[in-house]
């Protein structure tokens, strides 16, 4: 069986994109390894960021309701931090009953 040079790329690039993705779902950060503090600021700063809160669990969270989609409202949240339980961390985006996609 012979296999094309381009097919041993497609291979190889295939399996780099995999590689990659795992590394970065390790690598996410975790409010569970920050102060509140610096878990606040990561937020503030980004505007809209995806974190871990422990346990293979993780969240996207917004500064504001304006990183929040039409169908949407920013709702507080909190999360666990390395030195507080309770940790005002921003808001998450709920979806809004009854607002449809498209406006009239």
């Amino acid at each position: 069986m012979h296999i094309s040079p381009l097919s041993l790329r497609a291979i190889a690039i295939s399996s780099a994109l995999v590689l990659s993705g795992a590394a970065y779902a390790q690598s996410r950060l975790s409010t569970v390894n920050m102060s509140c503090a610096q878990a606040q600021a990561t937020v503030k700063s980004a505007g809209a960021v995806v974190l871990g809160t422990g346990g293979g669990s993780y969240d996207r969270f917004v500064a504001s309701g304006g990183f929040c989609s039409f169908q949407e409202v920013a709702a507080p949240t909190w999360v666990p931090a390395r030195d507080i339980a309770h940790c005002a961390i921003g808001f998450v985006c709920e979806t809004v009953a009854g607002r449809d996609a498209s406006p009239n």
